[in-house]
């Protein structure tokens, strides 16, 4: 079976120009992998070019917005991103130093701490608000490339579930954590709840935004459930 990362990675490495910096997004459905395929081309790529992988989240508005918006049930839509804050750094890290926002999914809102990029051979910015958006202006428009990593529904409910049951659990050990307020829960009950999550927020997420990069991407992976890769496009 051919090496879909290996494959993904010459790609990324014949993009790759003396003194640019080469602006890969990779997006696709929440829990799909986004942020473990980030990190395994990072090890790959590294270190014949310098990578820097950043979060699409930072640029999410804190949660104290999206609650005074009315948005705290559409965080990860469209509209709960800066996305013309995203348009900015990007093309400002095609220039120097620029200060990037983080996040943290342990909190569940945006980190006060920035992270420094200084031009890298490559920015990936990882993560949704990436899709393009019907008669306005999206940030696909500032990439130099557009990775889309698919998979099925049924798959990625799973992935999710699975994700919000190790947050669950590791916030017994973190009274801080966003996830604490669901300990009083039993296990059956917290996947109940994760589904009706999936169901009522990201699916509908998926199926009505972030599906569109699927057709505009310059690049498609799809992941099977036993988390193998294979490219679909590029």
């Amino acid at each position: 079976m051919p090496d879909a990362l290996g494959s993904l990675v010459a790609l990324l490495k014949a993009r790759v120009s003396p003194g640019e910096v080469l602006i890969v997004g990779i997006t696709g459905s929440v829990a799909a992998g986004k942020s473990t395929l980030c990190e395994a081309l990072k090890a790959r790529l590294e270190p014949a070019c310098s990578v820097d992988v950043i979060a699409t989240d930072g640029f999410l508005f804190p949660n104290a917005v999206l609650a005074a918006r009315d948005l705290s049930l559409r965080k990860g839509f469209p509209e709960s991103y800066d996305t013309q804050a995203m348009i900015a750094a990007i093309g400002a890290a095609r220039a120097g130093p620029t200060a990037f926002p983080g996040y943290s999914h342990v909190i569940y809102d945006v980190d006060p701490v920035t992270r420094i990029v200084d031009k890298p051979d490559i920015l990936m910015l990882d993560g949704l608000g990436l899709a393009p958006q019907p008669g306005r202006l999206g940030v696909s428009d500032d990439l130099d490339l557009l990775i889309y990593l698919d998979a099925s529904e049924e798959d990625l409910e799973t992935w999710f579930v699975q994700r919000f049951l190790t947050f669950w659990r590791a916030a017994a050990d973190n009274p801080a954590s966003f996830y604490a307020q669901f300990l009083a829960m039993s296990e059956p009950q917290v996947i109940d709840f994760a589904r009706m999550v999936w169901n009522g927020i990201n699916l509908p997420n998926l199926r009505d935004h972030i599906s569109r990069a699927r057709a505009v991407a310059d690049i498609v992976i799809r992941k099977s459930a036993d988390h193998s890769l294979t490219l679909v496009r590029g």
